[in-house]
């Protein structure tokens, strides 16, 4: 009898993980923890987002809606709490046979300090993904040779952020989902961009495929109107902030390595096994604050982790 109930139990952890792995190679939004989100900015103020709710359980909600069950095991008498763990501890140990990916995202630009991002993307051969800001790169001469140099090198995928960064007033600018979206349409047009991505300004939004993810409503309806005409909406997972002037991180080096690190190790990014890093073009306009950038990388690679373009997140297996 006993060995019957442990083959119960094989067999049914066997299944469902049959199933949830062939789910997650469709794998958008469900991640094995919490989503972090850094503050968000609105106008001039910066409003903490409430932790939302672990999205095992919304994995799992799903999992029960489809009509799969636990097989009762009346030998060992092993609860539902106790099999969802080992589940779970069966996905990671999945997840991690496999590579691990980090995407390194740059806002705002073309700015003092694009060179500097253009350079080392060269210099340490890595994939950069940047969201520009088109009133940015019509300022003057510089901004467009900066923008220049981002469009004529392989490593680095150019995205949009805004025509007018919203005028960094956030609330009103996304009261206005036409007028937004408009923005959007001229920046994709006048910097002739090729993809259809974006991420908004003062806002950690995530809609593409099956996935909607929102931060503050006042953005919500301008990233629907964005997605219903073709346009994918991204976020980050971890912020990295650096004093533009100083080159003194906000977060050390080590806060953010040590985030990304733990992130993909426990699989609490919005997707297994990827992970999003949002920083500023105007960080990396002093010789400190590019080091510190350089020092990220390498310690990146050292963990044999693979650097991708925003255009092909998430990386499923």
């Amino acid at each position: 009898m006993r060995k019957k109930g442990r083959g119960l139990v094989f067999l049914f952890g066997a299944t469902l993980l049959g199933v949830w792995m062939s789910s997650c190679q469709n794998l958008s939004s469900a991640a094995l923890g919490y989503v972090n989100r850094d503050s968000i900015e609105t106008d001039d103020q910066q409003e903490s987002v409430p932790t939302p709710k672990p999205l095992l359980l919304d994995k799992w909600d799903s999992l029960q809606r489809n009509q799969i069950h636990f097989v009762v095991d009346t030998v060992r008498k092993i609860d539902i709490k106790t099999q969802k763990k080992m589940l779970k501890d069966s996905l990671k140990q999945e997840f991690d046979k496999k590579p691990k990916h980090v995407f390194l995202t740059f806002d705002d630009g073309p700015l003092v300090g694009s060179a500097a991002i253009d350079s080392l993307a060269k210099a340490k051969d890595i994939k950069v993904s940047v969201f520009l800001v088109g009133k940015h790169a019509n300022s003057g001469k510089a901004r467009k040779r900066d923008l220049a140099k981002y469009e004529n090198n392989p490593l680095i995928a150019c995205y949009n952020h805004s025509y007018t960064h919203a005028h960094n007033r956030y609330t009103y600018f996304y009261s206005n989902p036409a007028t937004a979206f408009d923005d959007f349409e001229k920046n994709e047009n006048d910097l002739n961009l090729k993809h259809k991505i974006v991420r908004l300004p003062g806002r950690n939004i995530w809609i593409y495929d099956d996935v909607r993810k929102i931060d503050l409503q006042s953005g919500s309806s301008t990233a629907d109107l964005l997605f219903a005409n073709g346009y994918k909406v991204y976020g980050w997972d971890v912020e990295w902030r650096i004093n533009s002037l100083t080159g003194v991180p906000v977060q050390a080096l080590e806060t953010v390595f040590g985030k990304m690190k733990s992130f993909l190790n426990y699989k609490s990014s919005m997707t297994p096994n990827n992970v999003v890093l949002l920083m500023h073009d105007d960080m990396f306009q002093t010789k400190k604050g590019q080091e510190l950038l350089g020092q990220l990388i390498d310690n990146l690679k050292k963990e044999n982790y693979q650097f991708e373009f925003m255009e092909d997140y998430p990386i499923k297996y």
